[in-house]
């Protein structure tokens, strides 16, 4: 079981700020930029190498409840999502999730 479930769960503590039946979303506590927000399907999909079809209309949706969320948190200067996928792209938890990052410049390119 990924930190991540046990946030779903509730049996690990989070500043949750959004939540709906497909998903929700929380500060990270190791945060990468002034506001950086983790979106997490309540789905349990390891990374985005293992997404099927069927998955198409909640990826979606992640990427609209970030919109939401900027608006909510009104990051008018801009912000940046982030899908880490396998090892040498930084995924550390195996279980899909995007990172919602702003507050700062962010240079491009990453890492």
């Amino acid at each position: 079981m990924t930190i991540f479930k046990r946030i779903i769960d509730r049996e690990i503590p989070a500043d949750i700020i959004y939540e709906d039946d497909q998903c929700l979303a929380f500060r990270d506590i190791n945060a990468q930029a002034p506001t950086h927000i983790v979106i997490i399907p309540k789905k349990e999909i390891p990374s985005l190498a293992q997404v099927e079809i069927a998955d198409e209309q909640l990826l979606g949706h992640l990427l609209v409840v970030a919109r939401k969320i900027s608006e909510q948190l009104q990051l008018t200067n801009g912000y940046r999502t982030v899908i880490n996928c396998g090892p040498d792209a930084g995924q550390t938890v195996h279980h899909l999730h995007v990172h919602l990052l702003a507050g700062r410049s962010l240079g491009w390119p990453p890492g």
